[in-house]
């Protein structure tokens, strides 16, 4: 069974659950229903009641017993000491990206799960504020210390609904060891890189493989997400969109489809010159995350188009001196997820406490030492702030000075070593993805037509462009 066919598969009912959970949704979303409709903040009517603290989360890529679950284990040891009576306590959700938003949607809509506290990715926030199904927050929770265009994913119409906890961003990693063997003297390409020279490096590291100077598992010159099935294809088509147009929206500040036919044109034009064939590796137009971490570690690209946290497991199999990572030429998309007070929730006070913990300074340097991008300027920038609050990555339990076990380089103050001049740079001039409440609607409209550039004939950019902005229009009208 194919990569695409094995998804499809486990997509297939998330797509049913939404088909069932959307039209309530939106009939919410138009009547301005739901808890706060006014969007001020809002007052529990009595004292929170101890108990437990539901937190829902996709997984923690750090693994079982993660960054996320110790700094929740410290925030408990603080309640005991206490005696609050209050408990946090992590559920996460299994499948997808897609699959976890369903499952949110539905059990948050029909108050079927005790939710507390949920962990949303940044595209859904609009979504899940203008239906009411979080509650409004204190604007004090997102302050002058998190990142910009990291801050704006917090709110909906100026109004704060959620906190960064931790970000993402796309970026460009490399293998420094085929540049080099392609007689490259510099095999770091820096900073200021653009789409054409990266094109000009693959075709140099292509002429190095065809003369055998590579090993025999190289195929193509780089690799990303472009699976159509999932939010992959979205997040390059974005990119490449925001790239092409100087880093132009494809919705306004109400969530309104706010495109032009020449724009998109733009946008198809540089989508396609960055998918050509000459240098795309096959596979990717049915890759995700893990497929392409799995082909790039493996040698059959040069570069890679990917996340933060692909830095730390990258380093497991490949030393400093075979890879290297940078800022993704042009436009790299924001990613990242956000922790909100679910509407439902009897104990919002304790629930505002516990993200305070999870959100501030000391838990956010915590998290970009396990792999994470931090939310903050202060975990790239502050060499006093260390993470106390939980065990570094790859320290045995027990053990404060042991030799770390993970082969992640690191500076001098025991950050990842690229996040102060690659990583915290990338997020400062992240673009976002479209901001709409409709953005289930966008990204299936968006992937759907993105897809027919692989069609044998595909259609022009002007067939196509007219195409999507009628489509897009269609799909992001006002109620």
């Amino acid at each position: 069974m194919s990569r695409s066919a094995r998804r499809r598969t486990s997509r297939r009912a998330a797509l049913v659950v939404a088909a069932l959970v959307l039209p309530l949704l939106a009939a919410t979303a138009c009547t301005g229903g739901g808890p706060d409709a006014s969007g001020g903040p809002q007052q529990p009517a009595a004292a929170d009641a101890p108990g437990d603290i539901v937190l829902a989360s996709g997984r923690d890529v750090t693994g079982k017993g993660g960054i996320r679950q110790q700094l929740i284990d410290r925030w408990n040891d603080a309640q005991e000491s206490k005696g609050t009576g209050f408990r946090a306590r992590l559920v996460e959700l299994p499948g997808s990206a897609d699959q976890q938003r369903s499952q949110l949607l539905g059990a948050l809509q029909s108050g079927s799960a005790d939710y507390d506290v949920v962990n949303l990715d940044v595209t859904w926030v609009p979504e899940f504020a203008a239906a009411g199904l979080v509650q409004s927050l204190p604007g004090h929770l997102v302050d002058n210390d998190v990142i910009g265009p990291v801050a704006a994913t917090a709110r909906w119409r100026d109004q704060v609904y959620a906190v960064p906890f931790n970000s993402d961003v796309g970026l460009l990693f490399y293998r420094r060891d085929y540049l080099s063997k392609a007689g490259l003297t510099q095999t770091d390409p820096g900073k200021g890189l653009t789409w054409p020279a990266l094109q000009k490096l693959m075709e140099t590291v292509d002429d190095a493989s065809r003369n055998r100077k590579l090993p025999e598992t190289y195929q193509k010159g780089w690799t990303a997400q472009l699976d159509a099935s999932y939010e992959g294809l979205t997040v390059n088509g974005v990119e490449a969109f925001a790239s092409a147009t100087d880093g132009f929206a494809l919705t306004d500040a109400d969530g309104r489809y706010a495109g032009t036919v020449p724009q998109l044109e733009r946008g198809l034009e540089e989508l396609r010159s960055r998918t050509q064939a000459a240098y795309t590796l096959p596979d990717a137009a049915q890759s995700d995350e893990a497929d392409t971490l799995t082909d790039f570690a493996g040698g059959r690209t040069a570069f890679l188009r990917h996340w933060p946290y692909a830095y730390r497991t990258l380093h497991q199999s490949l030393s400093g001196q075979e890879l290297g990572v940078a800022p993704l030429p042009g436009k790299a998309v924001l990613g990242g997820q956000n922790l909100a007070v679910a509407a439902g929730s009897k104990r919002r006070n304790a629930a505002l406490d516990l993200i305070e913990f999870l959100t501030g300074r000391q838990s956010e340097r915590c998290l970009l030492d396990a792999g994470f991008a931090a939310t903050r300027r202060s975990a790239y920038t502050e060499d006093a702030l260390r993470c106390e609050a939980a065990r570094p990555a790859g320290q045995p339990s027990g053990s404060a000075t042991a030799e770390r076990t993970d082969r992640m380089p690191r500076d001098r103050s025991g950050r990842p070593e690229y996040a102060r001049d690659v990583l915290l740079p990338a997020l400062e001039n992240a673009v976002q993805r479209p901001r709409t409440p409709l953005y289930g609607a966008f990204t299936q409209t968006f992937t759907a037509e993105l897809a027919r550039l692989r069609a044998d004939p595909p259609p022009s950019k002007e067939e196509l462009a007219r195409d999507l902005d009628a489509r897009l229009r269609g799909a992001l009208s006002p109620h």
